[in-house]
């Protein structure tokens, strides 16, 4: 199998590099020290199996997961034990506690030899679920590209099919993602669904105007008009205080 080290810390790569040396089957194709240098290393060398750290400089383990075209099997190693539910929540293989011992380790590479007996040959990672609230940042992957978007810079979420479409000062991104989870994650104070289409920032409120009895629009500072439902009306109320 071919494998992946994305690790932020040199020692952490090194301790890994030294285990591998004992798996004749396991061939160390590349390594990266950031989640932005993972994902493209991944992409381009299509390993079998990557032993990811999750709190990394540019983007972390889970958004470098929402990246990859073809996902391996990932094992992931972290100093941090808060973030163990959401691992498996992503159908990880194992989860290394750092610092963890050699033994430990073998016993991750024996789960992984045994998703590959059974026929498990690629893991399958289910929509992601935030750690951190609320939002900072979204990560999108434009083509070749991958773009970081700061949630301060979105002006609307437009729902488009199985997509979302952020709207930001510097231009709009689809992500397969759903409204649910920009609602759920979203600084509350700061975003509003105005819509079962619509997010909006609340600082890019221009006015609201009524459409009819139990329908209103919002006309941002853009100048783009956004319908408003009448529990999404509710909503804003409550939150301009009005």
């Amino acid at each position: 199998m071919k494998v992946i080290i994305v690790d932020d810390e040199k020692p952490a790569r090194e301790l890994l590099k030294v285990y591998l040396q004992d798996y004749s089957n396991l061939e160390l194709v590349g390594e990266a020290e950031n989640g932005f240098e993972g994902a493209k290393l991944i992409n381009a060398l299509t390993p079998e199996l990557v032993f990811l750290d999750i709190q990394m400089p540019k983007i972390d383990g889970f958004e470098l997961l929402e990246l990859i075209d073809s996902l391996p099997k990932v094992v992931f190693t972290t100093a941090y034990d808060q973030f163990a539910i959401k691992a498996f929540e992503k159908n990880a293989v194992d989860y290394l506690l750092k610092p963890f011992s050699k033994k430990r380790f073998e016993e991750a590479i024996q789960k992984v030899e045994l998703q590959k007996s059974q026929g498990d040959e690629s893991g399958s990672y289910p929509t992601p679920i935030d750690y951190q609230k609320p939002l900072d940042r979204i990560v999108i992957k434009d083509r070749k590209e991958i773009v970081i978007l700061d949630t301060k810079d979105i002006i609307y979420i437009e729902a488009q099919d199985d997509y979302v479409e952020v709207n930001t000062k510097q231009g709009s991104w689809l992500k397969q993602q759903t409204m649910k989870y920009y609602e759920a994650g979203l600084d509350e104070n700061a975003f509003c669904r105005v819509h079962r289409k619509y997010i909006i920032r609340l600082d890019m409120l221009n006015k609201i105007d009524k459409l009819g009895k139990e329908s209103y629009i919002a006309i941002l500072k853009t100048g783009k008009d956004i319908p408003v439902s009448l529990s999404g009306y509710n909503r804003l109320k409550n939150l301009l205080d009005i």
